[in-house]
């Protein structure tokens, strides 16, 4: 059977009502929170960190409103101590690390390869419940009274300190921990061993080429993380002294084992991203991903030195000149693989078929925002300058561009690129275009001026400011509010869209991967039969002749 004949055998022009799949009569919530279904589970991943977000968000919105003014006249400091650390916490182990792998990576990895499902999928269904078992520990850390360490549970204040409740948070993150290894070892298996006929590496979608190599990360830096916050909790409890100087620790081999992870933790919330991005841009450019082969290997380029450049956090830590000069250098050498994307991004928008629809938005924001993240960091991985601004709220905003300029402009562009496939139902087109306009304003209008208040020395982690800078704060604080108005507008559409929505039909975009390939939502297995991948990815001029072939059908009907 060609190609041709398996690929088509979902009627694209058919305007069927989609059966939707959510929870139904038939269809009841014992079923979901039992399923093996890959879909599902990405489902209950985007409800939950959903949550999360808001939560994390709520904090945000505290901290705003305590830095609208110089005094700390909102809340106490050792609470709003507590209120940076828990929105630290929620947001980079509850929501910008498992964002895009959990969700669209859950939902698409098996589709892009030709799979009926992940490798491993009651290894999957368990990576969720895990996922939930940390959250609610978390949520009860924060409802005991939280944590004041920051979300890096800097030592010794964390092993010594006693108004804080650092082991049940540390718990929650090494349970959350082992549900991002496992999400890790699927993609890994199911990317190596479950690809349909004539799918070879070099014609997997960047999409997979992005997340393999944040699996990469995820199962081989977890584990650090994991054993370190087990030191902790231990250290904190028994007094064994491997950190608290008080006992004969030593905290500076906690900074090392702490960022040994947490650097490389950047890049499992940004490699999915830049997978969303090569899938958006190319789709609305109507060309294939200028330097393919370039962009996969450096995602895998990324994942290799991410483990090389930790001690960039550590300049003012005591480490030696001659490390700090060797961790600036690397630092340098890991912005060129994150540039190559940046440019052949610009290329295949160049002469192309350009399209602005919403998840073309998201994905052009993306890269303004995370672009001027990048390189804002070489300032921090040079030693002279860190020293001066790693302290500062400059820090902050580079974070914040990275991590929500860029990892949440993916994510939100992913959501809404397969939103159709997802559900079936399109969502209202200018109301999207307006929420991601009021998005990019906003987070630009709220972060923006952090460089300027850490470049004038204004210390981050602090409730109270010299008064001089009272109006930079002002100005973030009031894009913070818009900024909350571009995050809550997706939600109400796309809610809306659910019952209300038009028809999608299975290829909206005319995009050319295989989850385009089978209806809207997709069937349980996937796909009628496993399809075989007989042309590049990107390959617009097959599209475009297995349309005309399409057509030809339905005239001889």
């Amino acid at each position: 059977m060609s190609a041709a004949t398996i690929l088509s055998l979902p009627d694209q022009s058919t305007a069927r009502i989609p059966k939707m799949n959510f929870i139904t009569k038939e269809n009841g919530l014992l079923s979901w929170l039992l399923t093996s279904d890959h879909k599902r589970i990405a489902t209950l991943y985007l409800i939950s960190i959903t949550f999360f977000f808001f939560i994390g968000g709520a904090l945000a919105g505290l901290i705003r409103l305590e830095l609208l003014t110089p005094q700390s006249d909102l809340m106490a400091a050792d609470t709003y101590n507590k209120v940076f650390s828990m929105h630290g916490l929620i947001m980079v182990f509850f929501f910008l690390v498992p964002s895009v792998p959990a969700t669209i990576g859950n939902f698409l990895v098996p589709m892009m390869v030709g799979a009926k499902d992940l490798a491993l999928p009651k290894i999957n269904l368990l990576s969720w419940y895990l996922y939930v078992i940390a959250g609610i520990m978390m949520i009860y850390t924060m409802a005991v009274g939280g944590v004041d360490t920051g979300w890096t549970f800097t030592t010794p204040l964390s092993t010594h300190y006693l108004n804080t409740h650092v082991v049940s948070a540390a718990l929650s993150v090494f349970v959350a921990g082992f549900s991002s290894i496992l999400t890790g070892l699927n993609f890994i298996v199911t990317i190596h061993k479950m690809r349909c006929p004539g799918m070879t590496w070099f014609r997997l979608p960047l999409f997979l080429w992005s997340n393999y190599a944040a699996a990469i990360l995820m199962v081989l830096g977890t584990p650090v993380l994991a054993i370190t916050l087990t030191l902790v909790a231990l250290e904190r409890v028994f007094h064994i002294g491997v950190f608290d100087p008080a006992f004969g620790g030593d905290p500076l081999l906690f900074q090392h084992l702490f960022w040994f992870y947490s650097h490389p933790a950047v890049y499992i919330m940004i490699l999915p991203g830049f997978g969303v991005i090569s899938e958006v841009v190319s789709t609305f450019s109507r060309k294939r991903v200028f330097g393919y082969t370039a962009v996969a290997f450096s995602s895998v380029a990324i994942a290799v030195f991410a483990f090389f450049v930790w001690a960039h956090h550590m300049f003012i830590m005591g480490i030696s000149n001659y490390a700090a000069l060797v961790f600036s250098l690397l630092t340098m050498m890991v912005a060129v693989p994150s540039a190559i994307k940046i440019f052949n991004w610009s290329f295949t928008l160049y002469k192309g078929s350009v399209t602005f629809e919403t998840p073309m938005l998201y994905s052009i924001g993306f890269m303004g925002l995370f672009t001027i993240g990048g390189m804002t960091g070489v300032f921090l991985g040079s030693t002279g300058t860190d020293i001066h601004l790693t302290e500062t709220y400059f820090v902050v905003a580079h974070f914040h561009f990275v991590m929500v300029g860029g990892m949440l402009m993916a994510f939100l562009s992913g959501i809404h690129f397969w939103w159709p496939k997802w559900t079936g139902r399109m969502y209202p087109e200018k109301i999207s275009q307006l929420a991601a306009l009021i998005t990019f304003i906003g987070f630009n209008l709220t972060f923006f001026p952090q460089f300027i208040l850490g470049t004038l020395g204004m210390p981050r982690r602090y409730a109270a400011y010299p008064p001089e800078f009272q109006v930079l704060n002002v100005f973030s604080t009031a894009g913070a509010t818009v900024l909350g108005v571009g995050y809550l507008l997706p939600i109400l559409y796309l809610t809306w869209s659910l019952k209300y929505g038009a028809i999608a039909g299975d290829n909206p975009w005319q995009a050319t991967g295989l989850e385009w390939q089978t209806q809207s939502p997709p069937l349980t297995e996937n796909f009628a039969e496993i399809p075989i991948m007989d042309h590049e990815a990107y390959d617009y001029e097959w599209l475009e002749k297995q349309n005309r072939a399409r057509q030809q059908q339905e005239e001889v009907v």
